[in-house]
C-alpha cells in the first residue's frame, strides 16, 4: 500500500535524481560529441546548461511544496464557515497529510465551541428577557394590592369616624390584599425550589375530595362565583400541601378565564376542572404550561404566568401529567391522573 514520503525523503530523493540527471546528461553530451567541437566555450556552455537544467529541477520540486501549501491555505481561508473540510484528502508528503487532519480537528474544535457559545448566548438573551417580563408582571402584580392596601389604610386614617361595619370591610380587604401578595411571595419561592431541585415531595395517605371542598369553598368566598364539585371520596398517596396547590391553581386558574360556574369532578384516579370560559388556541395549548408564558389573546392577563407551570412540575414530581382539552370561546378542561 502506496504510503506518502516524509518531506525529508522526498528533499533527498529529489537531489539524488537531480544529481543523476545532470551527470548523465553530461555524460552523454561528452561521449557523442566530436572532440572537433569540446573547445572551451563548448564546456563552458554545456557547464551553464547543466546549472539551468538543476536550477528547473529545484524550481519545480519547490512549486510541488508550494502546491501542498496552497491545499493547506485553501482550508485556512475557509475556515469561517467551516465547509467542505475533507479529512480524507492526499498529500504528496507525510508532514502535509498530517497538518491537513489536524488542521481540521482543530476547526472542527472550533466550530463546536462556537456553536456552543451561540446556544449559550441565546440562552442569556432567552433569560435576561424572561427575567425582564418576570420583573414586569412581578411589579403588576404586587403593584395593585399594595395600592389597595395602601388606599384603604389611608381612608383609615383620614376619617376617624368610618362607621365601624365600614372600618371592618376595609380592614377585610387590607387583610385579603395582605394574603394575596404572601401568595405571589410563596408562588415565587416555590419555583425558586423547582429551579434549584430543592423541591421534594413528602408523601402521605389522604382523601383528596375533602381537600377540593375546602379550596372551592375558599375561593367561592374570595371570587364570589359558584364551583360545582361532584365525585366520590377517593383515597390518594401523594404530598398534600403540593396537590392542594395544583388544586388551588387549577379552580383558580378557571376562574379568571371564565364568567360562568366552574366543575371540579373527581373519578378514581383523575380530578378534572372544568371552566366555559375563552378557551386556548390550539398553537398556544402546549406554550401554557411553560414558565413566564402570557399569551397574547388576553391582553387583560397580567399574570407572572407560573402558575400552569408549578402544576405541571408538580405533578412531574407525582409522575404524570397536566392534559388539556380546549377551544377558543368555548371552554377548557385540565385534568391530571394520580
Amino acid at each position: 500500500m502506496y504510503k506518502q514520503p516524509s518531506l525529508s525523503v522526498y528533499v533527498l530523493i529529489r537531489i539524488v535524481v537531480i544529481v543523476v540527471f545532470v551527470t548523465t546528461f553530461y555524460a552523454l553530451v561528452i561521449a557523442f560529441v566530436p572532440l572537433t567541437y569540446q573547445s572551451s566555450t563548448f564546456h563552458i556552455a554545456l557547464f551553464f546548461s547543466s546549472q539551468i537544467l538543476l536550477i528547473i529541477s529545484v524550481y519545480l520540486g519547490a512549486k510541488q511544496v508550494g502546491k501542498e501549501l496552497e491545499n493547506v491555505e485553501k482550508y485556512l481561508s475557509g475556515s469561517s464557515d467551516f465547509k467542505n473540510l475533507d479529512s480524507s484528502a492526499r498529500f504528496f508528503t507525510r508532514e502535509f497529510d498530517s497538518i491537513n487532519i489536524k488542521l481540521i480537528k482543530t476547526l472542527q474544535k472550533i466550530k463546536k465551541r462556537e456553536k456552543e457559545k451561540r446556544k449559550y448566548t441565546a440562552k442569556i438573551k432567552l433569560k435576561n428577557r424572561q427575567r425582564s417580563d418576570m420583573l414586569s408582571a412581578i411589579a403588576h402584580e404586587f403593584r395593585n394590592p399594595i395600592a389597595a392596601i395602601m388606599g384603604y389604610a389611608q381612608t383609615l386614617t383620614d376619617d376617624e369616624d368610618i362607621p365601624p361595619k365600614l372600618r371592618n370591610k376595609f380592614l377585610n380587604k387590607i387583610y385579603n390584599n395582605g394574603d394575596k401578595i404572601e401568595e405571589l411571595l410563596s408562588r415565587l419561592l416555590l419555583w425558586n425550589r423547582f429551579e434549584s431541585g430543592k423541591q421534594k415531595l413528602h408523601l402521605s395517605k389522604f382523601d383528596i375530595k375533602p381537600l377540593a371542598i375546602e379550596i372551592a369553598i375558599n375561593l367561592e368566598e374570595r371570587y364570589s362565583r359558584e364551583i360545582h364539585l361532584e365525585g366520590e371520596p377517593f383515597i390518594v398517596r401523594a404530598d398534600k400541601a403540593l396537590v392542594e396547590i395544583v388544586l388551588k391553581n387549577l379552580i383558580e386558574n378557571a376562574l379568571k378565564y371564565s364568567n360562568e360556574t366552574v366543575y371540579v369532578n373527581i373519578s378514581p384516579n383523575r380530578v378534572s376542572v372544568i371552566d366555559k370560559g375563552v378557551g386556548i388556541s390550539a398553537e398556544n395549548i402546549e406554550k401554557v404550561t411553560k414558565k413566564f408564558f402570557r399569551t397574547d389573546e388576553h391582553t387583560w392577563d397580567n399574570s407572572m404566568g407560573l402558575g400552569l407551570a408549578i402544576v405541571k412540575q408538580i405533578l412531574k414530581l407525582h409522575n404524570t401529567v397536566l392534559e388539556i382539552e380546549s377551544q377558543e370561546n368555548v371552554g377548557s378542561t385540565f385534568s391530571f391522573r394520580i
